[in-house]
């Protein structure tokens, strides 16, 4: 294999058809969406600032992070045991209790803040320690003491009902349901077929899911705009059943975006492949969403997904270590649209077949080896 400024080259090996590699800069591109889901968009002059985050302040606060979770939820607690600590420091020292020990307290053994900061924090976390307590002195303090109690149930749903939602974020599940690190272009049927691969990791599968996948292009205006273009491509079988790995399959026939592009314009062409695939959990019965994307780059011409389904005595065996293994395939070098014209043959040796000829790159004429067959693939790991 030999490399050139970049430029793309090709792979010659008598195991392997052809095979087009990216360009070094290919990851320089501004991406969509990243590998693990997320989109690198940044919101600037947003109508209202930061109102949107305050009226719904509990979407604000599920979706923080777990350490300032923790700081809030520690504030929480300590912010309202100081206020009613006050409030009763206030009291206590507006009926003389601070100044004169043999006046009858409202609350008794509460002489100074310490004292009224301890009572708060006994009677909101109802510790009871029988030392310090209510009197019927001042209606005022029991009327804090009640206001207390209610602020503090109210607090413990709150906190508690944001914890609970930030465990079982639908973020979590979607982590443990992931799509292969590539797709691959290959023949079923005769026809050229472009298809990823999906799969859980954990026992506990879902029962059913919808897959979906968008092409996604942007084009630069002259005056210096991005229009963005989405089309959505058929997939087959889109309703899914994942208790075991499935492989994703869209088919480059007329109407499909992909038609008319070839293993060269692939690489030419400046789009992203956003897969997703969304379900609900059978634990939870949440709707979660898993999703990816796929460049250019990371489409690979001629090969398809190793086995990885194998069966046992008792039960079905799932062998996740091939989950993104590859091997090479005889695939014509044209696109479907191409290959449709020219009658395109089914998988096998194509020793005479003119869509395997060879080719000319850098000055140097390579020459694919068409025979090809399934015992002398050679295996790729990505």
């Amino acid at each position: 294999m030999s490399t050139e400024r970049g430029e793309q080259d090709i792979i010659d090996t008598h195991y392997t058809t052809i095979h087009t590699l990216g360009r070094q800069n290919e990851g320089r591109r501004l991406r969509y969406m990243n590998k693990d889901g997320r989109f690198p968009v940044v919101f600037q002059k947003t109508p209202g600032n930061w109102s949107p985050y305050l009226i719904d302040i509990f979407t604000t606060l599920v979706e923080t992070r777990w350490r300032v979770m923790f700081l809030i939820f520690s504030l929480s607690y300590i912010l309202s045991w100081l206020f009613f600590g006050l409030c009763y420091w206030l009291i206590a020292y507006v009926h003389g209790d601070v100044d004169n020990v043999d006046n009858e307290p409202c609350v008794a053994n509460v002489r100074g803040f310490t004292g009224a900061f301890m009572f708060s924090m006994e009677t909101q976390a109802t510790i009871g320690y029988g030392f310090r307590g209510m009197t019927e002195n001042c209606i005022v303090a029991i009327i804090v003491v009640t206001i207390q109690d209610v602020c503090s149930c109210l607090l413990d749903t709150i906190i508690i009902g944001i914890v609970l939602c930030k465990m079982a974020s639908a973020r979590k599940r979607a982590q443990t349901v992931g799509f292969s690190s590539c797709a691959v272009v290959n023949q079923r049927d005769g026809a050229l077929c472009l298809s990823w691969r999906l799969g859980d990791f954990r026992g506990n599968h879902m029962l059913e899911g919808v897959a979906r996948a968008v092409l996604v292009r942007y084009v630069k205006q002259p005056l210096g705009s991005i229009v963005m273009s989405y089309q959505d491509l058929e997939i087959q079988n889109r309703d899914i059943v994942l208790a075991t790995p499935a492989t994703i399959i869209h088919k480059l026939e007329p109407g499909s975006p992909l038609y008319s592009l070839g293993p060269d314009d692939l690489l030419e062409d400046n789009f992203e492949l956003v897969v997703s695939f969304t379900y609900t959990g059978d634990s939870t019965g949440m709707l979660h969403q898993t999703r990816t994307c796929y460049t250019s780059a990371d489409i690979r011409w001629g090969q398809r997904f190793q086995d990885m389904l194998k069966v046992g005595k008792r039960r079905y065996k799932v062998d996740y270590a091939l989950f993104n293994v590859t091997m090479w395939v005889p695939v014509p070098l044209l696109s479907a649209e191409e290959c449709d014209r020219g009658r395109c043959p089914v998988e096998g040796p194509q020793s005479q077949n003119p869509l395997f000829p060879s080719v000319k790159r850098n000055g140097h004429t390579r020459q694919v080896n068409p025979n090809v067959t399934g015992e002398v693939m050679q295996q790729t790991c990505l």
